[in-house]
């Protein structure tokens, strides 16, 4: 038996990459998942590929009329659900002084204000034995060039966690952190897996030197979702093969 049988969850931007990977998990372990993402075809394929326990759902979360759209569809398909993966986001580096206010409105509209809303219009559907699952990053906790406004953006998602956590005092699902490491995904195969320099430079700074896989993170998302966590609340779980710890 699966550790998520007879669950409904939802993962926003599970067309490819971690969100993917966790989506896929997430029906391993028993669960209905819808998943979202803003491009029609990835999105299509994406459903093909994990089949009849999955329904896709096209949207922006950075735009609160999708996500109302969204969560009308799952109001009456299921009338319910028990875990949110709210994975959409986007990773861009840019220098402070190379920053614009279109780069910085379009990087806190996905990765602060969508995963917020993700959250607020998640809660009507849930109760307390639900778990909210937020995509983080190690870059959150660290100061990395680049990455002003990415690492700002996933320092906020970590305060929800501990605000959410607060205000719902038990009366709604638990709402946790995962903040990935370094992370093989489509989005990164250029600058990782196409390119030995920087490859052989990021898993120089990992502990247990080796770039993670999605699977590591959805393994930790089955966690957070299951009943394995039912007394896990507001916690950062990092993924990052050690970076933060030592």
């Amino acid at each position: 038996m699966g550790k998520l049988n007879g669950k409904f969850a939802l993962v926003t931007g599970g067309s490819e990459g971690i969100g993917f990977d966790t989506a896929k998990q997430f029906i391993a372990e028993g669960a209905f998942v819808f998943i979202t993402g803003r491009r029609k075809p990835l999105l299509e394929k994406a459903v093909a590929e994990l089949g009849a326990q999955a329904a896709g759902i096209q949207a922006d979360s950075g735009k609160l009329d999708d996500l109302d759209r969204v969560y009308a569809e799952i109001r009456q398909a299921k009338g319910k659900l028990d875990i949110v993966f709210a994975n959409a986001g986007v990773y861009e580096q840019k220098p402070h002084d190379q920053v614009t206010e279109e780069f910085y409105d379009y990087c806190a509209d996905i990765n602060v204000k969508g995963v917020y809303f993700t959250i607020q219009k998640a809660l009507p559907l849930m109760d307390k034995d639900g778990s909210i699952i937020l995509n983080g990053s190690f870059i959150g906790s660290s100061g990395f060039p680049g990455s002003s406004v990415y690492g700002a953006t996933k320092a906020a998602v970590r305060s929800f966690a501990r605000t959410f956590t607060i205000e719902l005092r038990g009366t709604g699902p638990r709402v946790n952190v995962i903040s990935p490491g370094p992370i093989h995904t489509a989005g990164n195969a250029d600058a990782m897996k196409n390119n030995q320099q920087v490859l052989d430079y990021v898993t120089e700074m990992v502990p247990l030197h080796r770039i993670g896989e999605g699977l590591d993170i959805a393994k930790a998302a089955v966690f957070l979702a299951s009943a394995d966590a039912s007394f896990v609340a507001g916690v950062e779980l990092f993924v990052d093969g050690g970076i933060n710890a030592v």
